[in-house]
């Protein structure tokens, strides 16, 4: 039976480590945070450990994602941010490293400075042991490139957001396109508007989940499904403590793992 999984940095106010034992506590058998230090991942990674749970992917920095295309010391910057989640994933056996590669409706074009930093991350994840999940936004144009780039790179992969897909992408679907190289999952609802990043519960939106259970049965997908929550983006789940929040979702996420797995 497939895992499933949440974020852990989901609270204002709790952090990853308050978390993780509520997590385990909903049933849940894997995890994921955002990369802030090494001290704060390794702390998390042992956490988890003792809890047994899966520290199963470590979401890179993206703050200034867009300065990776663009000259000047911001993209040299960002560039060493993304090295430095890589050294952390191997250093705490974390297995894959979640990467958006641009931000916004006007992110900058792809182009060759960009090309070669990416070049750059991809070849110091290769050398740790790190994957590289490549995560949709907005532009087709850029994650199209890098993985027609890195079409051959067994450590470069897709982290699929069915979320963003759905508020992103102007009705396109990604994973026809890309499914294939599926690594990860970022799962969660929406009202399928344009901007509507909600990250609500499955079947708390709009999303058709048939249809996403169909896309990961074409595509003989048979990872965790890893929930990306942020109650707090909205007042949906005001009335629910931390502990009522975590059993939900694993509701939910289980409800999901039966569509998923029916056929």
């Amino acid at each position: 039976m497939r895992k499933l999984g949440i974020n852990a940095d989901l609270f204002e106010d709790r952090n990853a480590l308050a978390n993780i034992p509520l997590i385990r506590a909903a049933g849940f058998e894997s995890t994921f945070v955002c990369y802030r230090d090494d001290a704060l991942t390794g702390k998390v990674a042992e956490a988890a450990a003792k809890q047994g749970l899966c520290l199963e992917t470590l979401h890179a920095p993206f703050g200034h994602i867009n300065d990776l295309w663009l000259p000047g010391e911001g993209g040299e910057g960002m560039l060493r941010e993304l090295t430095d989640c890589a050294d952390a994933c191997a250093r705490y056996g974390i297995p894959v490293m979640v990467v958006h590669i641009s931000s916004g409706i006007h992110a900058p074009h792809v182009n060759d400075l960009g090309h070669a930093r990416f070049d750059r991350l991809v070849e110091h994840a290769g050398k740790v042991g790190v994957t590289i999940a490549f995560e949709n936004q907005r532009k087709l144009a850029n994650i199209a490139f890098l993985f027609e780039l890195y079409a051959d790179c067994a450590h470069v992969g897709f982290c699929w957001d069915c979320g963003h897909e759905k508020c992103f992408a102007g009705g396109r679907e990604y994973m026809p396109l890309f499914g294939s190289k599926t690594v990860a999952l970022h799962v969660h609802d929406n009202c399928c508007r344009d901007g509507c990043d909600d990250h609500l519960l499955p079947f708390d939106g709009g999303i058709d989940y048939s249809r996403f259970a169909e896309h990961l049965r074409r595509n003989r997908f048979a990872g965790t499904l890893m929930l990306e929550t942020m109650p707090e983006h909205n007042h949906r789940y005001d009335d629910l403590s931390h502990e009522a929040f975590f059993a939900l979702a694993y509701e939910r996420a289980a409800k999901l793992r039966t569509l998923v797995d029916s056929e």
